[in-house]
């Protein structure tokens, strides 16, 4: 009985990861297609409109918009627009929550996308976190109100969007040899199943 209890568990660790990531990408692709498909129909007859149009249209879109922001011209009505939407209730904490998520999971936005060990007091444990802000970054409000012998690290929790963000000297720190965004995926599946790091 043992034995076929962790056979079961086994299973279920081999199969439900898969079985969810195929049922997010599922929604996803859904989603974007009931969505983008409205348009098309406004443009197109209905009996020209070929399933999967919607997708590659919107895959399309994000190339695009990604290389428009690179364009020295366009770059400034994105920033104006991402101003404008900060400046509306409600709508600039969703789509800043959102932002923020996905460039977590990117491990962008950080401060030089450093990785470092925070040292426990009097202890040998050591907590694994992103440094945001550096005390002598006058750009950003938290690296204003931090010294400049500080640093702003966030510490992911494992299996859930939550952590904490901390304030310390710099020589309570000591850098990791690893990505940001391979650091939070390490963090948040508490380094279970994970692959060795790229070079």
């Amino acid at each position: 009985m043992k034995k076929l209890s962790k056979d079961l568990l086994t299973g279920l660790s081999l199969l439900l990861p898969i079985v969810l990531s195929i049922q997010l990408l599922i929604w996803v692709l859904t989603t974007v297609e009931e969505w983008l498909k409205q348009v098309w129909d406004l443009v197109l007859p209905a009996e020209w409109y070929i399933p999967g149009l919607a997708i590659v249209s919107f895959l399309a879109l994000a190339v695009v918009t990604g290389i428009s922001f690179r364009v020295r011209i366009i770059k400034p009505l994105w920033l104006w627009g991402h101003k404008l939407i900060d400046r509306i209730p409600v709508l600039n904490y969703l789509y800043n929550t959102i932002k923020d998520f996905f460039d977590l999971i990117g491990g962008q936005n950080f401060s030089d996308q450093k990785v470092v060990w925070v040292r426990m007091p009097d202890t040998p444990y050591r907590l694994l976190g992103v440094v945001t802000k550096q005390g002598d970054d006058e750009r950003s409000r938290l690296g204003q109100m931090i010294g400049d012998d500080e640093v702003a690290v966030y510490l992911p929790m494992s299996y859930q969007v939550g952590g904490y963000m901390v304030v310390l000297p710099k020589d309570c720190v000591e850098s990791a040899n690893i990505d940001a965004g391979d650091a939070l995926r390490l963090i948040m599946s508490a380094g279970l199943g994970q692959k060795k790091s790229r070079a």
